[in-house]
């Protein structure tokens, strides 16, 4: 990784869920990544299996919203991305926003577009171990 200048150069994993897909807010929750200097390596629309889903939030499978979670993510088309930049994951994160969008930040993903906490319009890794695991999981869709 490129350590110049005290920025680090990451990838994370973006996930532009399926109630914001229906709702046609893809392009513009692209254009906010694009305007905090974030670039989107790869991008593909998808249906995400029941299988990867349930490998992706396994972390959760213990808990009683794990189906929920695997049940909304395979509802309907999801666009995954990889993003790249300085300080990815922290810039990103900044930009969705809270999960419940009534906590939200003004300007943020999640404040625009974001119905619910459960139905939150977007997806993105907490650290860079999540990037790795959450990245190579979904690298078999595209």
């Amino acid at each position: 990784m490129d350590r110049g200048e005290g920025l680090m150069s990451e990838k994370t994993l973006c996930i532009i869920k399926p109630d914001a897909v229906k709702n046609n807010f893809v392009d513009q929750i692209n254009k906010m990544i694009e305007s905090k200097g974030l670039s989107i390596l790869k991008s593909k629309k998808t249906n995400i299996s029941s299988e990867i889903a349930k490998q992706f939030y396994a972390e959760h499978s213990e808990k009683p919203f794990f189906n929920e979670l695997v049940d909304f993510i395979t509802s309907g088309p999801a666009v995954v991305q990889i993003l790249e930049g300085d300080s990815c994951i922290t810039s990103y994160r900044s930009l969705m926003g809270a999960t419940n969008p009534e906590e939200a930040e003004e300007g943020t993903i999640r404040k625009k577009f974001a119905e619910s906490i459960s139905k939150n319009a977007v997806h993105g890794s907490d650290s860079p171990e999540s990037a790795d695991r959450e990245i190579e999981i979904m690298s078999a869709l595209f």
